[in-house]
Order: structure tokens, then sequence, then C-alpha cells
């Protein structure tokens, strides 16, 4: 009995000593509770008036509650418009291509199969020479701005001055063929050319004002012409090939700015000699001695040449040659009266 008291008073001690401090966790809700912080009261700030400016509250479009707009907003129902792709910043070489220098509009860039198309492309219609005249680029050949620009350097540069030369100046360019998605020389599996990347342009010809044209693998125009022009392209772009390359450039002239290692470049164009002048297969005019054309158109008569004798046959020939000789020519008999035949004369054989 004495030890249940002890043990009780030892509990109840416990338990007023555990009082003093917190109890982490009080599961059978043994400890006391906890006494609660005074609470102060906070002033909040209450909205500013509304300003006599600002529009009325029935004017205001009502809030779109998830993100969603209202179904009663007119228009709700129409999707929302596709948002503007940011602009491409343009190129140097563009913004030099003026319409100083040429006609030549901007293109949207091309994408074709494989690697074929390019940016920054332009339509070259004409070039403008520095007396402000057009040459036609006929027809309009679509490139990447840097080969056009090389186009308008060399024309305005280089082909206005050897025009000027031969008395006249440039009024149209032949072009033979600029871009086209294609393999080179057009062999199924080939490279890609450069003209399937807008870089490239075949060109037959020049003309001139005055009628006049410069072709290029003409072996009738001037030598001196042509290696001008061939130092020209030579000097101006990557790529040249004509005549003696292979026999796919013997009626034109390839140009185009490949980059290859080192700065490679290809000049491969062979300038012939011309022709040699050859008479023209007419006839010679008829001289005043000839004879009159009926005259001349007659067959001539050719004397009838007579079988030689034989050698036994000889004798009486020579015979009867003498006889005709000294026997005096007879006049024809009349008409009505038969001659006789005479009967040739004979020699009895050996």
């Amino acid at each position: 009995m004495v030890t249940a008291v002890l043990g009780l008073s030892l509990v109840l001690a416990e338990r007023a000593e555990a009082r003093k401090y917190t109890s982490p966790l009080d599961i059978f809700g043994i400890a006391a509770p906890r006494p609660r912080p005074a609470v102060h009261s906070a002033r909040i700030p209450l909205p500013r008036p509304r300003p006599e400016e600002a529009p009325k509250a029935s004017d205001e479009a009502p809030p779109e509650a998830d993100g969603k707009p209202s179904a009663d907003k007119p228009g709700a129902d129409k999707p929302a418009e596709a948002a503007v792709p940011a602009q491409k910043p343009v190129s140097a070489c563009r913004l030099a291509l003026t319409e100083e220098i040429a006609i030549a509009p901007s293109i949207p860039d091309i994408r074709g199969p494989g690697a074929c198309g390019g940016e920054d492309l332009v339509r070259l219609e004409a070039v403008v020479l520095p007396d402000k005249r057009k040459v036609t680029v006929k027809p309009a050949a679509i490139l990447r701005c840097t080969m056009a620009s090389a186009i308008a350097d060399w024309l305005r540069k280089d082909m206005a001055p050897l025009a000027t030369s031969l008395g006249s100046t440039i009024g149209e360019l032949d072009n033979f063929d600029s871009f086209e998605c294609r393999g080179r020389n057009r062999v199924v599996g080939a490279l890609l050319s450069e003209h399937g990347k807008a870089n490239a342009l075949d060109v037959r010809g020049i003309k001139l004002a005055n009628g006049q044209s410069i072709g290029l693998t003409d072996r009738t125009m001037s030598r001196e012409v042509r290696e001008r022009v061939l130092h020209s392209v030579c000097a101006r772009f990557s790529t040249v090939l004509g005549p003696g390359s292979d026999w796919y450039h013997e009626d034109h002239i390839h140009l185009d700015l490949a980059q290859r290692r080192n700065d490679y470049r290809i000049c491969q164009w062979n300038v012939w000699d011309p022709l040699p002048q050859v008479a023209p297969l007419l006839p010679a005019e008829r001289p005043e001695e000839a004879p009159p054309r009926e005259v001349a158109a007659k067959p001539e008569v050719k004397p009838e040449v007579k079988p030689e004798a034989k050698p036994e046959e000889k004798e009486g020939t020579d015979d009867e040659a003498v006889q005709k000789s000294a026997a005096p020519a007879k006049k024809p008999a009349a008409e009505g009266s038969k001659s006789q035949p005479r009967k040739p004369a004979t020699k009895k054989r050996r």
C-alpha cells in the first residue's frame, strides 16, 4: 500500500515538472494547452478613390475567366491571328544593289529538293549603265544577290567600254540559263550544279544597240574582242567554262562564284581562230566574148572514127583510095534513075 502511494506521488510530480516545458508532440492530450499570444488589430489600407477621368465601369470589358474569352463578347468564337514572323535583316549586298545599278527585285528564299535553292535571291531584269541606259537581261535571271551584283559590275565596267570601242552601246544580255535544280551538266546522280544554288549564269552573247551581236563562242567574231571578254570574266568569276573545257559548253560560257579551298579558280575557255575565208559557191559571171546561149547549148558533133583495116586488106584499100582521088566527082543521078552498085575490089589470098 505504501509502495503504491509513493509511485503515484512520483508520477504526479513528474507531470507537474513536465508542464513547465513545451511538449514536442502531445498524442494523448495529457499536456496542458499552450497559452495563445495576444492578437493585435492591424489597419488594412483602402483602395484609392476612382479618378474622374477614368472610363465608366459599364464601358470596360468584363474580365476573362480562366484565360478564355467570354461567350457574349463579339468575335469571341473567331480564332486568334497567327503571330507575324520577324523580318529577316537586309543583307549588305541587297543594300548596295540599288536601282541605280540594277533592276533586281528581291524574291522569297527557295527551298527545293535536296540542297537546291538559296537565300537572299533576286530576279535580275536589267542592268543600269553609268549613262543611265538599261541593258535588258533576257530572260530575267534568278540569282543570288552576290552573283547578280558581279554580273552588273562586269557589264558596267568591262563590257560597256568594249561596246564603246566598237562604236555602240550594250542593249541586251542573252541569258541561256540561270537557276535550275539539277546536277552538273544535267547528268543524273552528279554533284549539285551551281545553277541549283542560284549561283551561276550561262551567257551566249551580248547584243549591241546598233544591231551587232558579240557572240562569245562565234568564230567569225574578232579574236581580239573574244580575248578581251575572256580576260574580263576570268578576273571576276571563280569558274569560267567555254569551248575546249568539255562538249557541254561549246555554244555558251558558264560563269559562277563557287567557293573552293584556297580560293582556287577555274578558267577553261579556248578562243579558237576565226574560220578560213571560203569563196561562195556561186557561178562566175558570163564573159562578154562567150557565144550566145543558143549556140553554146547545142551539143558538139564529133567526127566518126572508122575501124582500122586488117593487114591483108591494106593494099586493096590503098588502091581504092588512089582510084577515088583520080576519078572525077560525079553529079548525083536524076530523080527516078537507079544507080548501079559498084563491085568492091578484091584480092586473092596468097
